[in-house]
């Protein structure tokens, strides 16, 4: 009986293998049948960004590293441009090697504004971080609240210079790089030291955020009004090289305004210097968010459907830091 049952399975195999097919596997076998591994899409997304000039720019670049190190499932090209025409090159570049999405922090607002309205048409998913273009072209915009930014250092410069409607003194105001942060922040500054009769604004010119720019430009309006009382400088990078000009002029008891939570300055402001009474915030790592918003927007597929609901316009709330408050801005770790 036992031969009999040998010979029936022999020749069910040899009938399989004859008329072509697979033979069933063994039925204790553990060979399952080979399925089919779909690789999943790997998105290219290229970051656009000024490179590390000041302590500013130097986190953006930081904290865009950093984020990209959370999502190796996306290729990401990072590229940082000392100037606008490098900037364009960089993203021309990028388009080059079909990203499908670009975050772009813009070193200028004017000339960026074209090469990212070329990009939103060819269908790259534009995410645009800080410095706003001229035109609508980015699918979503991420901001601080410059005007915010503004109108509460003005407000505090009042308060310390006596108060609503009796405000004095002599001040200069620094300001960056041409841009719609800070046409928002000087603007509305303005608006409020021009509702103050008694504050005087003795010079008024750009020093691009930078620390160097800002020794020499403060250094000639302190010649032209060497009795200023304070210096609104819109940029803590600004606010140490106006602080340095004072310095090497001999002039004291001038007190200066800065922004952008440098923690150099957040620490002088916790411990009461007179120099730094007071800073406001605006995290670089705004740049961060962007990106992962940008991930999101592409990892999985349907991008259109996503947009629908993905918000076309972010606005990251600005704080005043006063010694009270201080350390709860101060992160002795941070790059900036």
């Amino acid at each position: 009986m036992t031969r009999m049952k040998s010979i029936v399975c022999l020749s069910l195999v040899s009938a399989t293998i004859l008329l072509g097919f697979d033979a069933p596997p063994p039925p204790n076998s553990s060979v399952l049948p080979a399925q089919k591994i779909v690789q999943p899409v790997r998105y290219k997304v290229g970051v656009s960004i000024p490179a590390a000039d000041h302590g500013w720019t130097a986190g953006v670049v930081w904290w865009a590293n950093e984020c990209a190190k959370l999502h190796p499932e996306i290729d990401w090209t990072i590229a940082t441009a000392e100037t606008p025409e490098k900037q364009i090159a960089d993203i021309e570049a990028l388009l080059a090697k079909k990203v499908d999405a670009l975050v772009i922090l813009a070193t200028e607002s004017a000339p960026i504004t074209p090469i990212a309205e070329e990009a939103h048409d060819r269908g790259v998913l534009i995410v645009n971080v800080d410095r706003g273009f001229l035109k609508p072209v980015a699918d979503i915009f991420i901001e601080g609240d410059n005007k915010a930014f503004g109108r509460k250092s003005a407000q505090f410069m009042v308060q310390k210079l006596g108060g609503v409607g009796h405000a004095k003194g002599e001040i200069i105001i620094l300001e960056g790089i041409p841009c719609t942060v800070n046409s928002d922040r000087v603007n509305a500054a303005l608006e409020v030291f021009k509702s103050e009769p008694g504050i005087k604004i003795v010079g008024q010119q750009a020093a691009n955020w930078s620390r160097q720019k800002a020794l020499e430009v403060t250094e000639t309006l302190l010649t032209k009004s060497p009795n200023v009382t304070a210096i609104w400088a819109s940029d803590d990078d600004m606010a140490l090289g106006a602080e340095q000009a004072l310095a090497e002029k001999g002039i004291e008891g001038v007190w200066i305004l800065g922004g952008a939570g440098m923690k150099d300055i957040i620490k002088r402001v916790m411990d009461n210097d007179p120099i730094f009474p007071a800073d406001v915030t605006y995290p670089p790592s705004m740049i961060a968010m962007g990106m992962e918003l940008a991930s999101s927007t592409l990892v999985g597929g349907k991008r259109v459907e996503k947009l629908r609901f993905m918000p076309r316009h972010l606005m990251i709330d600005v704080e005043l830091v006063l010694p009270a408050n201080a350390k709860n801005y101060y992160f002795p770790e941070s790059i900036y």
